[in-house]
């Protein structure tokens, strides 16, 4: 028994260690390109992390190859330009404010003003249903509140 505890643990130990991730770099600015890059570049598949925050299999992946650019000697704009054409601008945290992206940026303030503009809509709704009664209404009313609804 005190043999397989031992087993189960060392298994465990190893699986632990092998989701660490070390990347050599020969220059620091090639670091620094690399968290800048891996900091605004959007998981595809957990949407709300960068893949510097992700686990997912694509964001390692994509951690691998941001590495691999930079060590070729591409630049920042190199990596970007070539995420952007292979998976979309929505690759980008945030993404350029262009033709093809301005829902993402205005599509909350458009949301916003159609929100007001019901509410507004509806309030002033509101408003004009409490009208003045016309005389042949309130002798009507006066009726019902004083015979019941049978008059």
């Amino acid at each position: 028994m005190k043999y397989w505890l031992i087993l189960m643990l060392s298994l465990h130990l190893v699986q632990a260690r092998a989701d660490i991730e070390y990347r050599d770099f020969k220059q620091p600015e090639q670091e620094q390109a690399y968290q800048s890059l891996i900091n605004e570049l959007r998981c595809l598949v957990c949407q709300n992390q960068t893949i510097a925050d992700s686990n997912a299999d694509l964001a390692k992946d994509l951690r691998r190859q941001v590495y691999e650019m930079l060590q070729q000697g591409k630049s920042q704009q190199d990596v970007v330009n070539f995420m952007t054409e292979r998976y979309g601008d929505f690759v980008m945290y945030k993404p350029a404010f262009k033709l093809k992206t301005f829902l993402l940026w205005l599509g909350p303030v458009l949301f916003l003003v159609l929100g007001l503009a019901v509410v507004w809509t509806l309030c002033a709704k509101g408003a004009s249903a409490d009208k003045e009664l016309s005389a042949a209404e309130r002798e009507k009313l006066k009726k019902i509140l004083e015979q019941g609804d049978d008059a």
